[in-house]
């Protein structure tokens, strides 16, 4: 990973073929672009390079806060070398990026990476989202780099996958469709901090997760996931809420590990997000709510053991 080069301190020229989006969640639909081009980059023997924007364009655009993110910026990184990637480069989204000019930043990327293709799946490149592909191309033929459209829309059982759609499944705990979409589990990671030791009370201790305050979260209510920490899996059985019999004002992520025992308090823990076994609800009494928890934690041993 590095940041756009200082103009006293410029990036080596590679030949390089270059994706340009914010790819939050890196779903199929980017997937497919990004595979595309790795292929042609193959062909040519180019580098392979991502240029994501960070924060999100809409936080600087339209002033959009709070939870908007599908991935954390490490984990965007890290899913988008997985794919094989050889660069990726986080640009900042301020307001002197809102105003580039679509020239000037394809410019900045043929002087600063030897760019010989862009590829996007859906052109609108600086100030106004001028760039569009049929303005690029003009200027890729003086400059020296042509200009790759990925028209197709990956679609998932007649829906087009975007992150739109993968934020409507999260508002609702649809995690099948999630994941369909994301060609993976819907995943947080967070450190165990130290919470109210309310479920151990009732026998059903939980690791309480501090998430990025800005990542999206599953709908509140009780699922089946996989809990991995200290690179070792568990079944875990999780509740997204307010714990509203006990609580009813703090949202709180805490995973119940199946058949796990021991402290791990400052460890960093991945949940992978299978299904959602039910809503959040608030209970009579705390006999009611273990009794409850009971039949969740057998319900997600039947579905992930």
């Amino acid at each position: 990973m590095r940041q756009p080069a200082e103009p006293d301190n410029p990036a080596p020229k590679r030949p390089t073929t270059v994706a340009v989006g914010v790819f939050d969640g890196v779903h199929r639909g980017h997937q497919a672009l990004l595979k595309m081009m790795i292929a042609a980059a193959g062909a040519r023997g180019l580098a392979t390079t991502v240029v994501t924007f960070f924060p999100h364009p809409r936080v600087v655009l339209y002033g959009d806060s709070g939870r908007i993110y599908l991935t954390s910026i490490e984990d965007r990184l890290h899913l988008l070398k997985q794919m094989g990637i050889d660069e990726v480069i986080i640009y900042p989204f301020n307001r002197e990026t809102q105003h580039l000019r679509a020239a000037d930043f394809v410019g900045e990327l043929v002087e600063r990476l030897d760019m010989k293709q862009i590829w996007s799946g859906d052109f609108g490149l600086g100030y106004q989202r001028e760039g569009t592909a049929e303005f690029l191309r003009p200027l890729g033929a003086k400059m020296g780099f042509s200009v790759h459209e990925y028209p197709v829309k990956f679609e998932i059982h007649g829906r087009q996958v975007s992150s739109s759609r993968i934020r409507e499944g999260l508002s609702g705990g649809n995690m099948e469709d999630i994941n369909a979409c994301l060609g993976r589990p819907y995943r947080l990671s967070g450190t165990v901090v130290a919470g109210a030791r309310r479920g151990r009370q009732i026998g059903f201790p939980t690791a309480n997760l501090d998430i990025w305050e800005q990542l999206i979260l599953p709908a509140n209510g009780v699922y089946a996931a996989i809990a991995t920490v200290d690179n070792r899996r568990y079944a875990a059985a999780t509740n997204i809420g307010v714990r509203p019999t006990v609580d009813g004002h703090n949202l709180l992520v805490e995973p119940h590990l199946l058949d796990f025992s021991g402290d791990i308090y400052g460890a960093r823990m991945t949940l992978e997000f299978v299904t959602r076994i039910r809503p959040e609800m608030k209970f009579g009494d705390l006999e009611t709510l273990k009794s409850q928890i009971a039949a969740d934690v057998e319900q997600v041993r039947q579905i992930l053991l």
